[in-house]
């Protein structure tokens, strides 16, 4: 059964930096796109940023310039750099991929930004 587990949220204050991990298990992720979205309560799920199996990365505007994507085709693991930090990005996060037409997600990993 493919699995995905999130890892690496907190609690912060403005300004700081956490690490979020995505491992997956039963699936390579480096063949695959792997994109990492928030929810806050109350609100829809929305994207954050993407990395494509060649390697091509995206951000959403809000996070563009604080946030970094990148792979760990070793460790079958893709991760999320995220750097100052602010209120906004309270969020549960969520990595997803996708493959044979078919969406895997995670669990889920609480990022608490407090100022």
């Amino acid at each position: 059964q493919v699995q995905l587990v999130e890892s690496g949220g907190g609690s912060v204050q403005v300004g700081e930096s956490l690490r979020l991990s995505c491992t997956a298990s039963r699936i390579v992720l480096s063949t695959n796109a792997v994109s990492w979205y928030r929810q806050s309560p109350g609100k829809q799920r929305e994207y954050v940023a993407v990395v494509v199996s060649g390697g091509v990365r995206n951000y959403a505007d809000s996070v563009k310039g604080r946030f970094t994507i990148w792979r760990d085709n070793e460790k079958n693991t893709v991760y999320l750099q995220m750097n100052n930090l602010k209120p906004e990005d309270t969020a549960t996060y969520y990595c997803k991929t996708t493959s044979r037409n078919r969406e895997y997600w995670g669990q889920g990993t609480q990022v608490t930004v407090s100022s």
